[in-house]
């Protein structure tokens, strides 16, 4: 028994010894890590949303009118004159999902210009923290990238035009938001909060499941937190 006890308290101190802290990784290890788990995190979001259904056919992040105009769609379709409100909320999305292919190369790079002390801060903040980050230093560049794509998918259809003009006059009245009146601004803004909702759900992820990162040093790194 006391030869048991020995041990069990030897395995103990052995399975302590191997356990590593944040404060235990170098620094370019924790900032290393970081890079390829959000790099990970941010192409398999793009994967997912830039292709066909890939916001129409998510409920977390389809993209509907907003606000009043909603609601009053929401009426249009129950009383069987939806056609139309359809037609606008898929041609919606799909510039959403033509646009966000975009993005990769634009995170990639926000990626790799974080700093070891950008990384300390994040890897010790919320689940959420790199994405916060990346929403930060990224979006700017994202929304001009976005823009003339979702722009030139929504004037194929003569209904973005009727969403502006009705939006518009909605706006004057405080019936919907400023950045809600013009479809294309609306609809890229809608496409990055679900672009930046998808990397932080991967984020999240591979924060309460290391082994899911794609390399070993993101594991090491996020294992340790």
């Amino acid at each position: 028994m006391i030869r048991f006890a020995t041990l069990c308290a030897g395995l103990t101190l052995s399975a302590s010894a191997f356990a590593l802290s944040l404060a235990d990784l170098s620094q370019q290890d924790a900032s290393g890590g970081l890079k390829d788990a959000l790099t990970q995190g941010a192409k398999v979001a793009v994967q997912q949303l830039g292709k066909p259904g890939g916001f129409s056919g998510n409920p977390d992040v389809r993209i509907e009118l907003p606000g009043n105009l909603g609601k009053a769609a929401r009426t249009m379709k129950m009383m069987g004159m939806g056609a139309q409100v359809e037609q606008l909320e898929a041609t919606m999305n799909k510039a959403a999902e033509a646009a966000v292919p975009q993005a990769q190369a634009l995170l990639v790079d926000a990626v790799k210009k974080m700093t070891v002390q950008d990384a300390k801060g994040i890897l010790s903040g919320p689940d959420d923290a790199a994405t916060q980050y990346l929403n930060k230093t990224s979006r700017d560049q994202l929304r001009a990238k976005f823009l003339p794509i979702v722009k030139q998918a929504t004037d194929k259809v003569g209904l973005a035009q009727q969403y502006n003009s009705f939006a518009g006059q909605a706006a004057s009245f405080g019936v919907v938001d400023a950045k809600s009146a013009n479809v294309e601004n609306y609809v890229t803004e809608e496409a990055l909060d679900g672009l930046f909702k998808m990397i932080a759900e991967q984020e999240a992820s591979i924060r309460q499941n290391p082994a899911g990162a794609a390399t070993s040093l993101a594991k090491k790194v996020f294992g340790a937190l």
